[in-house]
């Protein structure tokens, strides 16, 4: 019976991970400029990434490679957002200005008038 738990458990992680991933993947295609692109992307590394690695912790059990996967785990939790910032930082040094809201309205405005 708990067998079946955690395998249900551990299924239901690794979808929730998928579905993260392919949601994050979406709003990078979709998304206007580069700071946002990367803010889907790197909370798509992260928590994806991160849901699907947990539930193949749980189906590994307690082993040699629950404890890689947890290693592993821990490094994408921590490099997955210093990645994402040095990229956004550098983004930001090199004079890529982000898109506001009001400029998307002036374009929305430019677009209805004649």
């Amino acid at each position: 019976m708990s067998m079946m738990i955690i395998d249900i458990l551990s299924w239901l992680l690794i979808i929730a991970g998928s579905f993260s991933m392919i949601v994050g993947g979406v709003g990078v295609l979709r998304l206007p400029d580069v700071y946002t692109r990367m803010h889907a992307a790197s909370i798509t590394d992260t928590l994806g990434a991160g849901t699907i690695i947990a539930g193949l912790i749980l189906q590994a059990g307690i082993s040699l490679i629950a404890a890689k996967l947890l290693l592993i785990l821990i490094f994408i939790f921590f490099t997955s957002p210093a990645a994402s910032f040095a990229l956004a930082h550098a983004a930001l040094s090199s004079g890529v200005e982000p898109i506001l809201d009001s400029d998307l309205r002036s374009d929305e405005e430019k677009e209805k008038s004649p």
